[in-house]
């Protein structure tokens, strides 16, 4: 289980790391969107500067906050609460923070108290 923390907009915040083809992993805080279908979504930069794979076969149009947009999907590998995941990552030049998707509710339940200040994933 991860614990993980209210920002000051109310969004659900966790630490997570990101794991290069290298095998070096990056700390990085993503937001949990529950408005966003997939596993992960992040920068292009940040995939490609991670060495991760692009899948040259495969685009995805979705729905955004910005409207319809194309992303590239990439393979990535993430460790959350300490397991490491091998997922399918969106990658486009939208977005300013890196988000988890709701895929993970189906595998990790969450509990977002505001109340009382909790907030853990796994």
């Amino acid at each position: 289980m991860i614990t993980g923390q209210f920002n000051n907009q109310g969004e659900l915040v966790f630490e997570i790391s990101l794991v290069a083809a290298d095998n070096d992993q990056l700390l990085v805080n993503a937001v949990l969107d529950t408005g966003f279908t997939g596993w992960l979504a992040l920068d292009t930069q940040d995939a490609e500067s991670l060495g991760w794979t692009l899948n040259t076969q495969e685009q995805r149009k979705m729905n955004t906050a910005w409207g319809e947009a194309d992303f590239d999907i990439y393979n990535g590998t993430i460790s959350l609460d300490g397991e490491q995941f091998t997922i399918e990552v969106l990658a486009g030049n939208q977005f300013e923070d890196i988000l988890l998707g709701v895929y993970w509710l189906q595998i990790k339940p969450l509990v977002a108290n505001f109340a009382a200040k909790v907030l853990t994933l796994g």
